[in-house]
């Protein structure tokens, strides 16, 4: 049995009764709502191809449509990128931004992001740019300019109160990883050192490297400190180093992904914020622990 999950954008819904009860017409199956005008399920759809019909119907409103196996839905292990996925920044364009370099940056960052270049080159290259910057600059970023992606606490404290163990791995930075982290309610955090000499960045990073391949392995060991089954597991992210992570989970989730890196993800959600992975669970909206 599989279930089509239908999901609207919180801060513009557009999932109707009348849009939902059209689609289920179309697919067949058991229409229940999870959230009012945010989400619903088709349980058991008929069609050949629910997720094409229910796109059918969906047309140009920004609303996802997703194809999920009806059992085992609820995960008990959650992977998460940071930058871009569980806040709004690429933090290192930030800290670019505070040295006058944030389009050169910038530009690199979205070439690694969408696989155009060598993840670990990348970073080398744009941390030897910020050298020189003060402690208390990145402290001042950190503090005025990161914002908390939509529903990124919710997705965590939710998945914890069920019990699944929760990690945020990132090819970004202690500096924000550790803080962001235990704000949200992480149980693990894995990221990128930024090298100091006294209070200003030396332009290195520390070595190994937080890449996709330390995410993939990550992934692989939790599984087997938890004793899980990869069935059990999510993880979402939204860029190229997070492919293998995502192609390795039960539920790989591209958020707003890159268009070469949500081409290639098991799924996509495109408008929902990260309260779309708990309704891709079966979580309702009275379920979630904010």
């Amino acid at each position: 049995m599989s279930v089509l999950c239908l999901i609207a954008n919180p801060a513009d819904p557009e999932l109707t009764p009348a849009l939902a009860a059209n689609v289920q017409r179309e697919t067949g199956g058991e229409l229940n709502w999870l959230a009012q005008t945010l989400a619903c399920e088709i349980i058991a759809p008929k069609s050949t191809d629910p997720v094409g019909a229910a796109r059918s119907v969906i047309g140009s409103a920004a609303i996802d449509a997703v194809l999920v196996p009806g059992t085992g839905r609820r995960k008990r292990l959650l992977l998460a990128d940071m930058d871009s996925t569980m806040i709004n920044e690429e933090c290192i364009d930030e800290l670019a931004d505070a040295l006058g370099l944030k389009s050169e940056v910038s530009a690199i960052t979205a070439r690694a992001m969408n696989g155009e270049m060598d993840f670990a080159e990348a970073l080398d290259t744009r941390v030897a740019l910020l050298r020189g910057l003060e402690r208390r600059r990145i402290e001042q970023i950190r503090r005025e300019r990161i914002t908390y992606a939509p529903g990124g606490r919710a997705l965590v404290q939710t998945m914890k109160a069920h019990g699944a163990h929760t990690a945020l791995i990132s090819g970004g930075f202690t500096y924000f990883a550790d803080h962001i982290g235990r704000r949200i309610g992480f149980d693990e955090i894995v990221a990128n050192e930024l090298i100091f000499d006294g209070d200003r960045l030396t332009g290195e990073v520390g070595k190994p490297i937080v890449d996709k391949s330390t995410k993939a392995r990550r992934l692989i060991e939790l599984i087997a400190e938890h004793q899980l089954a990869t069935a059990q597991t999510l993880a979402v992210g939204d860029g190229a180093n997070d492919l293998p992570m995502l192609r390795n989970a039960g539920f790989g989730v591209a958020l707003h992904a890159k268009p070469a890196v949500a081409s290639e993800a098991p799924i996509r959600i495109d408008h929902g914020d990260l309260t779309a992975l708990l309704y891709l669970q079966g979580y309702s909206d009275e379920d979630f622990v904010r």
